[in-house]
């Protein structure tokens, strides 16, 4: 008996925007049970088949060329990985292609890493990276970094990832409200990136699709300047996915455009998925049978959580590293805030 089909109906754009002198963000889409992925902007469908359907966005960093070299080696990594692996595994189940999604992560990190000890002249690079599978009526992310991925779905838009970031750690114990955190000069500071670590931790998360829904994925270029009623209000009010990411880069460019902007836009139907999901959209931690990630749920991003197979579990992050230093600083902070609040007492 033929599985019911998922149609998903997408759109990619990548921008320089108004004041940097070259890209390094970079997008990827891909059937994951085809052999050549999706890097250009042009519309399209996909029709989802057992193996799944693969949508990336990486935002690069590290100066002069290093950063579309990294953004370009998380992409391609983590698609080729996927293609070498989950296309041919004889296990064909969800745990499966979480396992895999976290592995081709996990790996292109490493490959990264490795390149740039090996190249001192892009030495220091990294890339974030919001990494979308999606298995039958089932999206699974995994993310790295600032860049987000949103569901929009009756009008409004919801975040369902949650930035690795100074400030998002601070809304998170309730220093910042998530306004004061949009606003803040820190708002750039991750703690986590592709390449700069030989070993990342991976936060994973999952939401259960419907008829209609659409799931925009951006790099922090749109994000920092386009908030969520203006994304639900694009995919109301335009056509097709096209005409939604060229209004949200345009809004980004009217409000200044200082960094790239790079946006997915995928729209999902057919019989395959349900009328109505049985869970609101919204960030749902994945928690492994091993451990769970790092970054933990809160009140502003609740979680309902679902268990999975474990995967490698990565060692702690090297001492010196600069990963380890933002963690440091971000300890400083959190200590200068603690002493502040005594002294307001």
């Amino acid at each position: 008996m033929a599985t019911p089909p998922i149609r998903a109906s997408f759109f990619a754009l990548t921008d320089r925007g108004r004041t940097r002198d070259h890209n390094e963000d970079t997008f990827l889409v891909a059937d994951l049970g085809a052999k050549a992925p999706v890097r250009e902007s042009r519309s399209q469908e996909l029709q989802i088949g057992e193996r799944g359907a693969l949508y990336l966005v990486a935002d690069g960093m590290g100066g002069a060329a290093a950063g579309e070299v990294a953004s370009e080696m998380a992409a391609t990594g983590i698609y080729r990985y996927l293609i070498d692996t989950w296309q041919s595994d004889q296990q064909v189940s969800e745990d499966r292609f979480v396992h895999r999604l976290r592995e081709a992560v996990e790996l292109a990190n490493l490959e990264i890493h490795n390149y740039a000890r090996e190249h001192p002249e892009v030495r220091g690079m990294g890339t974030t990276a919001t990494v979308a599978g999606i298995w039958h009526d089932r999206l699974y992310l995994a993310q790295i970094g600032d860049s987000r991925g949103y569901l929009v779905r009756g009008g409004e838009a919801r975040q369902l990832t949650r930035d690795q970031s100074l400030t998002q750690r601070l809304v998170d114990v309730g220093e910042l409200t998530e306004e004061e955190a949009e606003a803040s000069e820190r708002r750039n500071i991750i703690l986590q990136a592709l390449g700069p670590d030989a070993l990342v931790k991976v936060d994973l998360s999952w939401q259960s699709l419907q008829r209609g829904d659409v799931l925009i994925i951006c790099s922090d270029g749109l994000s920092t300047l386009v908030r969520r009623d203006d994304i639900a209000q694009a995919v109301q009010e335009e056509p097709d996915e096209a005409a939604v990411c060229r209004r949200l880069v345009a809004l980004a460019n009217d409000r200044g455009g200082p960094d790239n902007i790079t946006v997915v836009a995928v729209r999902f139907d057919g019989e395959g998925l349900p009328a109505v999901a049985t869970d609101a959209p919204g960030y749902h931690e994945l928690i492994t049978s091993a451990e769970r990630p790092a970054l933990q749920p809160t009140s502003a991003f609740p979680s309902t959580p679902r268990a999975v197979e474990a995967a490698p579990v990565p060692l702690p992050i090297r001492a010196g590293s600069p990963t380890a230093l933002a963690l440091v600083a971000l300890a400083i902070v959190m200590g200068i805030l603690a002493i502040a609040l005594l002294l307001r007492r």
